[in-house]
């Protein structure tokens, strides 16, 4: 009985498989994969689960029978790329000759870079008025971009002779993408590794919204990120790939170079990395392209009629498949076909220097275009490509597919004939010693195929130049009432921040230009009011009514939506604003982002995408809202920020600013837009804001340059008949508290007190250290005063200086001051509580204030020991109380 039903199973399994294959050979793949679909629903529908694995079988997606010729000619382009690859391992050998240890990587690009080739001659589009191809390259193989520049004539041999040594000559080159450094060649830093994959993802997503809502006419800008599959562990490698395939981005093309091999050894060695990352893509919506074997396993595959060698290479481990690619043809043909007496059959006619040069899919021109072609041309998704490829391919016993390749920066002589041999470069032995750079003659076919080529495609890549319009500057209507303050009305600086936003989005000049990038929580901020004035960006618009549709602030979404709200992720938030703020660049648009975001999840949390964005030239406003240590109350530890003004002195490019007040914050905002896009000076801006609502008061006459610097004087005592003199030094939220310390001090303790409003530390800071430089290169003994002397210059009296962030903010600054700054600041973690408690525990409210200036005093001998005691009781001031540093 058992035996009539299989043999029945079997009779049906052939007819439904050859029903199969007569809608495969009649009907388009189309109609086969809406078949299936119907099939799957209708077992699902009545209970049956369907576990269809998310990966395919290990070989290439593409079958030979539907690639397209080559249209170029593979024998000049090899040609041209061993030249290519000689000049990137050149670089790095003679720069390690010349310098021991100077590093550089040769293997890297050895790996990826048929890759790059087939791209630079067939597909990178260059524009030279806007939109180019955006290509984020991977950052080890520099070398091979400076080599092919070498070639096209934009690079010379000196370029290359001084490679990583940027200080000693004018024309280094740098170790990795830094346009900061080369700011005329490289678009984006991408050597910090995942940055590079979410960077792309969210530059892509800025392009559709940049056409959505009107700013260009077409996105035909094709972004394509080259990456390692090592690096694909990164967790900012991964984590946005879901919002590529939710907004089809399908002007994205992750190229992963699988070579199976991270820095000290396989990226899987007892898994498959290309079937992980394929399960992983193809599970959150990506066309998934693998370009695994070339064309010379094309017939191998087509005898293999019974399946047995896709079965067995569907098993085979990641470390297995490194050690064929490390080892000898006699090797593979009995460790691999070996292992069935019809696979040995298969190969027999193949000699053992055959097998050993079966090349991988991403070292084939042919698979290579393909592949390409069918991810430009795929509509709907993003498309990610994984290329296996060889480690150190092409150098032999100087690293091929060894777990120590990643590391080579030197060859042997009889590695550097090898090498030689390899790709039949035209060095003699005599030469090899000294490594020479190659070049064919300027009228050589291969300068002539490589020149038409790049005019084919509209320039030389990678280059960039700001091509953008000056801005007008905005109209005074839209700063003029927050200079002339409030009244006897309350504000937040959130509020003024967004009253500004929305007053920019009315000015016709610049409007267009503002992108709000925020993660979450827009109504935390205060702005829920500009949902309905512009919209929240969707790409298919609001396919659904929103619960509080009735409300006159409800959350709108639209197309052309000009906010950008990305969902809970900073890093997501700040690859966006990197992707805005270079737009002048990339786009010659002028494009002003402020993404606002909780303080404490700015530096803190995505501080290698903002050094990321000063590299790359970025500019805009990062907005940390509800700032400080003390002023967001309720939330605890990980959300009080006591920080980040003290990572943003790290930052060369960065304008750090604390504001207290609307007039302050209006100047800086103003005068941001005017040197970032007016001016067109390479910073951009970090301001932080609060939420707690007080009195705004008008902008003091000729304060503007001391806000714009750092520091000016707020108030000026009206007391002059006392010898006890104070100065106060408040920034942020914490200027409340200085005011109200101000006025305890004159009525209760006859102390005359100035306050002095602190905008930006990081401001005083770059200014002082500059200062002290040229002094001392200057040699000049009678120094030349910095910005904090020539303020305090003619002050006497204590000074004490309380902000929400840790003491060692001020005291950055402490050197410069005519006498000893006593430093209030929130060092320690931060605990639940409401503001009051929270200033008392961390010592920076109006009690802690006075009684610092009191203390400061009796140390100056203007008041006794006996007074301070008195003050300390009255105040409340309990020395036992527990340190908030440590506790």
């Amino acid at each position: 009985m058992a035996e009539d039903k299989a043999a029945t199973a079997e009779i049906e399994n052939q007819e439904w498989l050859d029903s199969l294959k007569w809608v495969l050979q009649n009907e388009s793949k189309e109609r086969v994969e809406e078949i299936l679909k119907l099939l799957r629903a209708e077992a699902q529908r009545h209970g049956v689960k369907s576990n269809l694995p998310l990966t395919t079988p290990y070989i290439n997606t593409i079958s030979p029978g539907d690639e397209e010729k080559y249209p170029g000619d593979i024998e000049i382009e090899e040609k041209i790329l061993a030249y290519i690859r000689w000049n990137a391992m050149a670089m790095v050998v003679r720069a390690n000759n010349n310098s021991k240890g100077i590093g550089g990587h040769i293997s890297t690009y050895s790996s990826i870079a048929h890759l790059w080739e087939v791209g630079f001659n067939h597909f990178f589009k260059m524009d030279r008025s806007a939109g180019s191809d955006m290509v984020y390259f991977q950052g080890h193989a520099s070398p091979g971009v400076y080599s092919r520049a070498f070639l096209e004539g934009r690079l010379t041999e000196e370029h290359l002779e001084n490679f990583r040594r940027e200080i000693k000559s004018d024309k280094g080159l740098t170790s990795y993408p830094h346009p900061h450094l080369m700011p005329e060649f490289w678009n984006f830093p991408t050597v910090s590794m995942g940055l590079g994959p979410i960077s792309a993802i969210y530059q892509a997503r800025f392009n559709k919204y940049l056409e959505k809502r009107g700013i260009i006419e077409k996105d035909d800008q094709q972004i394509w990120a080259y990456l390692g599959d090592g690096e694909m562990d990164e967790p900012e490698a991964r984590g946005a790939i879901s919002v590529a395939a939710r907004d089809q981005l399908d002007n994205l093309t992750f190229v992963v170079d699988c070579n199976l091999q991270r820095l000290d050894g396989p990226v899987r060695g007892s898994g498959k990395i290309i079937q992980e990352l394929e399960g992983l893509f193809q599970g959150a919506g990506w066309n998934v392209i693998k370009l695994i074997w070339g064309k010379d396993w094309d017939p191998i595959f087509e005898k293999d009629t019974e399946g047995k060698l896709v079965s067995l290479l569907n098993e085979l481990p990641d470390g297995q498949l490194q050690k064929y690619a490390f080892s000898e043809g006699d090797f593979i043909r009995e460790d691999l076909f070996g292992k069935d007496k019809n696979l040995a059959k298969i190969v027999k006619n193949l000699s053992d220097d055959e097998l050993k040069r079966l090349k991988r899919g991403g070292h084939d021109h042919q698979k290579i275009y393909n592949a390409y072609k069918q991810a430009t041309e795929h509509k709907g998704q993003p498309t990610i490509i994984l290329a296996q490829t060889i480690k150190g391919y092409g150098q032999g016993k100087a690293g091929e597919a060894s777990n120590v390749s990643h590391k080579t920066k030197s060859f042997k002589e009889e590695e550097l004939k090898a090498f030689r041999d390899f790709f039949s470069l035209p060095v003699s032995d005599k030469e090899l010693k000294d490594i020479p750079f190659l070049k064919p003659k300027k009228d050589s076919e291969e300068l002539k195929y490589l020149h038409e080529k790049r005019e084919k495609l509209g320039g030389f890549l990678p280059q960039r130049k700001d091509k953008s319009e000056v801005i007008k500057e905005p109209d005074k209507k839209v700063f003029k009432s927050f200079l002339e303050g409030s009244g006897d009305d309350e504000a937040a600086t959130t509020m003024v921040m967004i009253q500004t936003l929305s007053r920019l989005f009315k000015d016709e000049e610049l409007g267009k230009y503002i992108v709000p990038i925020i993660p979450d929580e827009s109504r935390t901020f205060g702005m829920e009011s500009l949902f309905r004035q512009v919209g929240i960006y969707a790409p298919g618009g609001q396919l659904y009514e929103p619960v509080d549709k009735e409300s006159l602030l409800f959350y709108k979404e639209s197309e052309d939506g000009a906010i950008m709200e990305e969902g809970i992720t900073e890093s997501g938030c700040m690859a966006e604003f990197i992707a805005a703020g270079t737009a002048y660049l990339n786009q010659a648009k002028p494009m002003i982002p402020f993404y606002f975001f909780y303080s404490m999840f700015g530096f803190q949390r995505t501080g290698d995408l903002m050094w990321a964005a000063a590299d790359a030239g970025a500019k805009g406003f990062l907005v940390g809202g509800i700032s400080g240590r003390t002023s967001l109350p309720g939330e605890g530890l990980q959300h009080q920020d006591g920080n980040s003004h003290l990572y943003a002195l790290a930052f060369p490019t960065l304008k750090a600013y604390d504001p207290a007040f609307a007039y302050e914050l209006a100047t800086i905002v103003k005068a941001g837009i005017k040197e970032m896009y007016i001016d067109k000076e390479h910073y951009f801006y970090y301001i932080t804001l609060g939420n707690a609502t007080y009195k705004m008061p008008k902008m003091p006459k000729d304060s503007e340059e001391g806000i714009l610097k750092g520091m000016y004087k707020f108030q000026k005592t009206r007391k002059r008949k006392t010898d006890k003199k104070a100065h106060l030094f408040g920034s942020g939220s914490i200027m409340a508290e200085v005011l109200e310390a101000a006025e305890i001090l004159e009525k209760e303790y006859d102390v005359a007190v100035d306050i002095w409003s602190i905008t930006s530390y990081k401001s005083l800071y770059d200014d002082a250290i500059d200062t002290e430089r040229n002094n001392r290169l200057k040699t000049q003994l009678n120094k030349d005063k910095n910005y904090i002397q020539e303020c305090l210059d003619d002050e006497k009296g204590v000074f004490v200086a309380a902000s929400d962030y840790v003491k060692a903010l001020p005291e950055s600054i402490a050197k410069w001051f005519p006498a000893n700054l006593a430093a209030l600041g929130t060092d320690g973690f931060g605990r639940s509580d409401a503001r009051p408690e929270l200033r008392e525990f961390f010592e920076v409210n109006a009690a802690h204030i006075v009684f610092a200036t009191l203390y400061e005093l009796a140390n100056d001998g203007k008041i006794k020991a006996k007074q301070l005691k008195e003050a300390a009781k009255k105040i409340d001031i309990d020395a036992k109380k527990p340190n908030p540093r440590t506790s």
